[in-house]
C-alpha cells in the first residue's frame, strides 16, 4: 500500500505539500526522515521520535545486510518489529555506503564486488541482492540500487555511473515483488545538467512510484546544489514524490523545497547534536564554547523541546565537558525537534500561500554563511 495526494501548490515557488501513505503511517509533505542507519536512531528512542512527530525514518541496507544480517530481521518479522518502530520506514539501497565506506571495491556491470569495513570479509552487492535485502527488511520504501560518483568527478566518468545507474534500475524493477513495498529510482548525473536530464527522462518512463536525486550535498557548493535541483525537478513526474537524498542542513531544506522536493533525509542533525553543535533560528551554535558556562538559559527560549523546557546551555555543556552521555541525548533531541519544526512550519506556510514571505525571513534570520538561492 502507497499512495502519494498533492494538496497545494506555491504560486510563486515550486513548493508544495501533499501526504504519503504507506502500510504503516500516512504523513504530510515536505518531511524529513531521521536516519536510523542500523535500525537506531542515534541516542533516540522509538516513542520519543513519535512524540516529536516523525512519521518515518530511514534505515540502510548495506549496514543491516552485513550485521545483523537482513535473515535475522526477517526471522523476527521484519524491521518495523525488529526495532520497535510502527511509523514508516525507508530504506537505502546502501549503494552510497558501498562506494564510500567499503575498501578495495571493484564495480562492474554486474554490481560491485567490495570488502566489509567491519571485518574485511568479500562481498558482491548486485540490484537484485540490494532488492533481497530490502524486502527482508520490510521497508515501505525502497530504493534502486545506483552508482553514487564522488565530487569532483570527470563528465566521462559520471556518464558511466549514469549508463549503470539506468541498467540496475531496471533489474532492480525487474527483481521487485512489491508486496506492499514502493520502489524509488535514483537520479544520477553528478553536476553535468545533460546527463541529470537524461537520467531523469529514463527513470519517469519506468513509471516508478517515487524518484529520489542522489549524488548531491557531497562536497559541492550549495549554488551547484540548487543549480542541477531546477534543472531536474522538471524532469521528474508532478503526482510522485520527489527525495532529495543525504540532505539536512537547514538552508538546503528550504532551498530543495522551493524547488519542489517532497522528502530529505540527513545525518547532520544528530550527529552534529553528538559532537555538541545546535541549530537554532538564528544559525548554529557550538555549546561546547566557554561563553555558554554560565548561560543559564535554554538552547533556544522558543522551542518546545524537552531540552529547552527544562535545561539551560550551561547545563549541557556541563555535561559534555564532563562527558556525560545525556549531553548527546540531550542536542541531538532539540535538533532533530529543531528540524522536524521546521519542516511543519514550512508545510503551513505553503499551505497559507506565504511560503515566499517565509523563505524571505528564514535566511535574513538564519545567518550561518549558505547562499540562499
Amino acid at each position: 500500500m502507497f499512495s502519494f495526494r498533492l494538496d497545494a501548490e506555491c504560486k510563486f515557488t515550486g513548493a508544495r505539500t501533499g501526504e504519503i501513505k504507506t502500510g504503516h503511517s500516512s504523513f504530510s509533505t515536505p518531511v524529513f526522515m531521521p536516519v536510523g542507519t542500523r535500525a537506531t536512531v542515534k541516542a533516540m528512542a522509538p516513542f520519543e521520535l513519535q512524540e516529536m512527530g516523525a512519521g518515518i525514518i530511514l534505515a540502510n541496507t548495506y549496514h543491516l545486510y552485513l550485521r545483523p544480517g537482513s535473515d535475522v530481521v526477517r526471522e523476527a518479522g521484519g524491521l518495523h518489529r525488529f526495532m520497535g518502530w510502527p511509523g514508516s520506514i525507508l530504506t537505502d539501497s546502501g549503494g552510497f555506503q558501498v562506494f564510500s565506506l567499503s575498501t578495495l571495491r571493484d564495480i562492474s556491470d554486474e554490481g560491485v564486488t567490495f570488502r566489509s569495513h567491519l571485518d574485511g570479509s568479500a562481498h558482491l552487492m548486485t540490484p537484485e541482492l540490494s532488492i533481497k535485502v530490502q524486502e527482508d527488511l520490510g521497508s515501505d520504501i525502497a530504493m534502486c540500487f545506483d552508482e553514487c560518483v564522488p565530487w569532483p568527478c570527470s563528465r566521462e566518468e559520471s556518464e558511466e555511473a549514469v549508463r549503470r545507474t539506468l541498467r540496475w534500475a531496471e533489474r532492480c524493477r525487474d527483481a521487485h515483488a512489491g508486496k506492499g513495498q514502493a520502489l524509488f529510482g535514483i537520479v544520477q548525473g553528478s553536476v553535468f545538467e545533460d546527463q541529470r536530464v537524461l537520467c531523469a527522462r529514463e527513470l519517469a518512463a519506468m513509471d516508478l512510484p517515487g524518484y529520489a536525486i542522489g549524488g548531491l550535498s557531497v562536497g559541492e557548493p550549495h549554488g551547484e546544489m540548487y543549480r542541477i535541483l531546477d534543472t531536474v525537478t522538471p524532469e521528474m513526474p508532478i503526482s510522485k514524490p520527489r527525495y532529495l537524498m543525504g540532505v539536512g542542513y537547514p538552508p538546503n531544506l528550504v532551498e530543495g523545497v522551493a524547488r519542489g522536493i517532497d522528502m530529505f533525509d540527513c545525518v547532520l542533525p544528530t550527529r552534529n547534536g553528538r559532537n555538541g553543535t545546535l541549530f537554532t533560528p538564528t544559525g548554529r551554535i557550538n555549546i561546547k564554547n566557554l561563553e555558554y558556562e554560565r548561560d543559564f538559559s535554554p538552547v533556544d527560549p522558543e522551542c518546545g523541546c524537552y531540552a529547552c523546557r527544562n535545561f539551560s546551555r550551561a547545563y549541557i555543556r556541563h555535561l559534555f565537558r564532563s562527558g556525560e552521555i545525556l549531553g548527546s541525548r540531550l542536542c541531538t533531541w532539540h535538533n532533530l525537534h529543531y528540524i522536524l519544526d521546521l519542516m511543519r512550519k514550512i508545510r503551513g506556510a505553503i499551505a497559507e500561500g506565504t511560503f515566499p514571505e517565509f523563505r524571505r525571513r528564514f535566511h535574513e534570520t538564519f545567518r550561518d554563511g549558505a547562499t540562499p538561492c
